[in-house]
């Protein structure tokens, strides 16, 4: 979505800010244009995840403010935590997903769904301060408005309309807690918290360091035979 403190919905005009964005949109035009009485594409936007899975990631907001709680016992922003984030709960994602594949036809063919709920449009800040409440030994601390000031929030109507049946179950409070129960399970350490597998450019970096792919992110299969 674009930047701009601005409520963005499906038919907002998308300005993707990375070479990942930018691809999502291509893959949204050309398969929209593939769409028949026998090919029914639904596209599911995301709001930024967050929660506990089994492959987690650490290099999203939510999941890596409580990381950085639980191992480092602070949260220090470069910014004032101004600016707005949409987050959904990994398992509501999947929720969409499959109130997508029970929906009649008809309501879901070839529509941009964007999926998550209107509540869970969170200052930065507040994200923090959620995970400060469910960490209390953790200290957050903000800085300026000099930093990431990328702010946007998402209407979350059209999905509440396509599939009435679907309802986000968590808030970012509630995930906050789940990661802290999540850590102390299994005794998460920091060495776990920044392990590459759980952080895609650390993974990328493994990747290309043992050369398992080459400079154009293609699988080499051959490299060690």
């Amino acid at each position: 979505m674009a930047a701009g403190d601005s409520t963005k919905t499906e038919e907002s005009a998308p300005d993707p800010q990375t070479a990942y964005a930018d691809c999502k949109m291509l893959v949204e035009r050309d398969v929209q244009a593939l769409a028949d009485d026998s090919f029914s594409p639904t596209f599911l936007r995301n709001a930024t995840a967050f929660g506990a899975s089994p492959r987690i990631r650490f290099d999203i907001v939510l999941n890596n403010l409580a990381g950085l709680a639980w191992t480092t016992g602070r949260i220090t922003m470069t910014s004032d935590g101004s600016p707005w984030r949409p987050l959904v709960h990994v398992g509501d994602i999947c929720g969409a997903i499959i109130a997508t594949l029970q929906a009649p036809r008809g309501t879901v063919a070839n529509q941009i769904l964007n999926v998550g709920d209107n509540d869970n449009n969170y200052r930065v800040r507040e994200i923090a301060e959620a995970i400060g409440e469910a960490f209390p030994n953790c200290k957050v601390e903000f800085g300026s408005n000099a930093g990431d000031n990328r702010s946007y929030r998402v209407s979350f109507d059209k999905i509440r309309r396509v599939l009435p049946g679907f309802r986000c179950q968590w808030n970012a409070a509630a995930g906050a807690r789940q990661m802290r129960k999540l850590f102390e399970h299994i005794d998460m350490t920091a060495d776990d918290f920044n392990a590459p597998p759980y952080t895609r450019l650390r993974q990328l970096q493994r990747l290309l360091e043992t050369r398992q792919v080459d400079s154009d992110f293609y699988w080499r299969p051959n490299a060690f035979s």
